[in-house]
């Protein structure tokens, strides 16, 4: 045999292993494994769908959301679950609470008892973020998708930014930027009648980002703003496309989706790269505010990286930075800008709630403007705010996920499934809230959080649970009662005939076509 007939054949045999490795990795993954984590979640009682090859569920889960969103929800209904999570409700009514469905040839099992899901959410070293699908990393990066130390060592250096103190200086600016829209709804008006109809959702939206980008970025918030818009229309086209990416390989196909991702990000990456690379100029000449949350973060950053000894490997990176302050827009404006909406469209449907808020308000602070003080002794405020975050959470749905044999209760959890929290079907549960589930009664928080529901403390998790709890939260809720403090001091409002009860996800929970109210100057 001569030298290169050695040569094919040693080739050709090395085609041939990769090709079979690759074969059983393939079978492995899309068949062996799926089928063996099957049988261990039937084994003890939990039922599903049949394993299809590859897809799973994912073909029939994406055609019950497109009929869902096909037409609006009834007149008036908070009835939202089988709207908004129609596979997860499809399959929990078939196959009872202890159940579980198939994304591709992922398990996931869904956790309906409050027990089980705050185990799972305290043991977050056990049960770990989900990143089967890197899709969503466009959207939510930074600490919230980290894991292990690396979170650890992120939520350290994040949090100077949002503890009370910080956020009590941000008052002001939560102030300013929601008057300057409100006179702007002042000159909507009809002089004659003194009202005007307002789709109020992208004005929220708008509020939201001014607040944000003030608040993140300081003097450089017009920057911010245009970054902000991006991400915007990035949150659109990635939940427009999620249902396309639990089919395996997709996200790798050049398709003009996936091509918008990658521009987008991009584009987005060199714009921060720039506003950090001039504030961390700034922060080293002594030039630099320190209560804007960029700011506040390069400081902790710098502290966190001069106690270790100058070693920048304990410290964020370039990309760190860049990640979280991704993650600012996420759960600055994303979070308060649908929280406002809903509240607005729930108070203009009751406006005995409307009224009292309002006379609470005024009780409190008259016509002047909030300060933390004040804010803290708005009861029936609150408990509004609250009862708005169980009907319409923001985020409807939180994943974890096993990477090793693990016990959950009476459960033995197998490496590989993954673990899903129905926070909407939660906040909706009858077992839980009582027959009355399904409507809007603030009452229920008169006592606090710890006694709204039935029998149990873990029932409203709105903001996740355990150690990683939402760190924006304290900012969402502060930026909404300002808001709609200063809302309720000079206009009333209802719905507009014209408005569509119809709702979507696009990263959180949103009218589907505004919410159309008609204000009047008070």
């Amino acid at each position: 045999m001569t030298g290169s007939s050695v040569i094919s054949v040693v080739a050709t045999s090395i085609a041939v292993i990769a090709v079979v490795r690759w074969v059983w990795k393939m079978a492995m993954w899309l068949w062996v494994n799926p089928k063996r984590l099957e049988r261990a979640l039937r084994h003890q009682g939990l039922e599903a769908n049949r394993y299809r090859f590859w897809v799973g569920d994912s073909v029939q889960m994406a055609n019950m959301v497109q009929q869902a969103k096909s037409s609006p929800l009834p007149a008036h209904s908070h009835d939202l679950v089988p709207h908004i999570s129609p596979f997860q409700n499809h399959t929990v009514n078939k196959y009872g609470r202890n159940s579980f469905m198939w994304y591709g040839p992922a398990p996931i099992l869904i956790l309906m008892d409050t027990e089980l899901i705050k185990d799972t959410l305290h043991r977050h070293y056990d049960f770990t973020k989900c990143h089967n699908f890197p899709i969503t990393e466009y959207i939510a990066p930074g600490v919230a998708g980290y894991d292990g130390e690396q979170w650890a060592r992120h939520r350290k250096i994040l949090h100077p930014a949002f503890n009370l103190d910080k956020l009590k200086s941000l008052i002001p600016i939560f102030a300013q930027s929601c008057n300057e829209m409100l006179n702007k709804w002042e000159n909507l008006l009809t002089p004659s009648n003194g009202t005007c109809e307002v789709d109020v959702w992208p004005w929220l939206k708008d509020l939201t980002k001014e607040v944000i980008s003030r608040s993140a970025f300081g003097s450089s918030y017009e920057e911010g703003r245009q970054i902000f818009d991006l991400l915007a229309e990035q949150g659109v086209v990635v939940m427009n496309n999620l249902q396309k990416h639990y089919i395996p390989l997709w996200r790798f196909l050049p398709t003009k989706e996936n091509n918008k991702m990658k521009e987008i990000e991009r584009t987005v990456r060199t714009s921060l790269e720039h506003i950090i690379n001039k504030k961390e100029k700034a922060r080293k000449a002594g030039e630099t505010r320190k209560n804007d949350l960029l700011g506040i973060l390069l400081e902790s950053n710098h502290k966190e990286i001069e106690e270790q000894g100058n070693k920048k490997s304990f410290g964020l990176s370039m990309k760190d930075v860049i990640d979280e302050c991704k993650l600012f827009y996420m759960a600055g404006q994303e979070t308060t800008s649908v929280l406002l909406v809903w509240t607005m469209m729930l108070l203009s449907r009751y406006p005995d709630w409307q009224a009292r808020a309002r006379e609470e308000v005024l009780e409190v602070f008259g016509n002047q403007k909030p300060d933390h003080d004040a804010l803290s002794h708005l009861k029936i405020v609150t408990m509004i705010l609250y009862e708005v975050l169980r009907l319409y959470p923001p985020i409807v749905w939180l994943e974890r996920y096993a990477d090793k044999d693990m016990k959950l209760g009476k459960l033995s959890i197998p490496g590989g499934v993954q673990l899903g929290i129905p926070i909407l079907m939660m906040h909706h549960d009858q077992q839980l809230w009582g027959d009355d589930a399904k409507e809007f009664k603030p009452d229920r928080f008169s006592e606090g959080i710890s006694k709204a529901s039935k029998g149990s403390s873990f029932a409203f998790f709105p903001f996740g649970g355990g150690a990683r709890t939402c760190l924006g939260q304290n900012f969402a809720l502060l930026n909404a009662k300002v808001a709609l403090s200063l809302i309720l001091q000079r206009f009333s409002f209802e719905l507009s005939p014209s408005y569509s009860h119809a709702l979507t996800i696009a990263v959180t929970l949103q009218p589907q076509h505004g919410v159309q109210v008609i204000l009047r100057k008070l």
